[in-house]
């Protein structure tokens, strides 16, 4: 098992990473290899829709997204986490998971999924919904803990006094581990589920 986990928090060690790591921590007991990658600090620009990503098979703009895109190829499950800005995620993660999500053409179906979200106060549950969002679209099943997968924190350092979001976050790991090697004993006996040719459509045909 293996877990790619992307920090979208420009603080390479905040509160954000502070969540992610108490993952790791448990991942890690459970011999579930982690990797952890910070890309809050990145300068990354959103995409700007020329599809080129389906001539050339990755992303026009080579950038920190090009090389997340094998790591998540190789992982069953992926963990993304987010400070919270006027109750969103950070614009330069949202600009990382645009352009991977829709540059990578490789099946997601059934890689787990995982948000976590860190926040002084409010905004943390718009914030997870809107990082969800990435997963469903993909066929990719969302981890659940034992509240919203958030922390509670203002200064560097202090989400790690939440007691509630610390254990959360360890109940969201264990989750995580037991839903991946589920699947994965799922995919041995039946497979993946059968896919029908996608119809796509929209509102004038």
């Amino acid at each position: 098992m293996k877990v790619l986990l992307i920090n979208g928090s420009p603080h390479a060690n905040g509160n954000t990473a502070l969540a992610l790591q108490e993952m790791i921590k448990v991942f890690n007991a459970a011999g579930v290899e982690t990797e952890l990658v910070h890309v809050g600090n990145k300068v990354v620009r959103g995409c700007i829709a020329c599809r080129k990503c389906a001539e050339i098979g990755k992303c026009v703009f080579d950038d920190v997204v090009n090389e997340l895109a094998p790591k998540f190829a190789a992982a069953d499950g992926l963990v993304v986490g987010s400070p919270v800005y006027y109750a969103s995620a950070n614009a330069t993660l949202i600009a990382v998971l645009d352009r991977l999500f829709f540059s990578t053409k490789f099946d997601k179906t059934m890689k787990v999924g995982a948000s976590v979200v860190a926040a002084r106060r409010g905004g943390l549950s718009a914030t997870y919904d809107e990082l969800n969002k990435y997963f469903g679209i993909s066929g990719m099943p969302i981890a659940s803990g034992q509240y919203w997968n958030s922390v509670h924190g203002r200064e560097l350092g202090e989400a790690a006094q939440d007691a509630e979001g610390m254990q959360s976050m360890r109940t969201l790991a264990r989750n995580m581990t037991f839903l991946m090697q589920s699947i994965a004993l799922g995919k041995e006996k039946y497979g993946l589920p059968e896919k029908e040719p996608w119809i796509g459509t929209h509102f004038i045909r």
